[in-house]
């Protein structure tokens, strides 16, 4: 008879968020908006695969005219009972909504929404293949009409 008591283990689920672990550099457009012009931005960021393989932990640095503009802190996981990948978003405006982005895969891009009280956020990460991703967060106060806030290409660091 089974433990009941023994530790779950990583889903395929969970495994699939390691195809963006690993250090990248991006190409990004950020679009006017209520909290920032509009222009070329670049980002580093660092992903890996944390915590018994449950989460995925990414951190990223954007930089504009050569300087620090925006920095990011997310923690994606797959949320077994709801049947839904999560995403914990922290950054440097230093706003939090009151729960995590939640969604799932359509095809090649892993897409989560999260509502707070100043609208809702959609992200969209999309593999291209092992050592690219596309990504683009959008905005929308009803969550019908999404307009982007930035967008990005992001190349592998061998």
């Amino acid at each position: 008879m089974a433990d009941h008591l023994d530790a779950p283990t990583p889903l395929e689920e969970h495994r699939k968020l390691a195809v963006f672990a690993g250090e990248w550099n991006g190409d990004e457009t950020v679009y006017p908006s209520r909290w920032t012009a509009g222009g070329p931005a670049t980002s580093h960021v660092t992903a890996r695969i944390a915590l018994n393989g449950f989460y995925l932990i990414q951190d990223s640095v954007q930089r504009r005219d050569g300087k620090e503009s925006f920095a990011t802190h997310g923690v994606f996981t797959y949320d077994r009972d709801d049947r839904a990948y999560r995403l914990f978003w922290h950054d440097s405006l230093g706003y939090y909504p009151p729960s995590p982005a939640s969604g799932g895969w359509a095809g090649k891009s892993l897409i989560l929404v999260r509502g707070s009280l100043r609208g809702n956020a959609r992200h969209v990460y999309e593999v291209v293949d092992d050592n690219t991703y596309n990504m683009k967060i959008q905005f929308s106060p009803d969550a019908e009409g999404w307009a982007d806030v930035l967008t990005g290409v992001y190349r592998r660091i061998h």
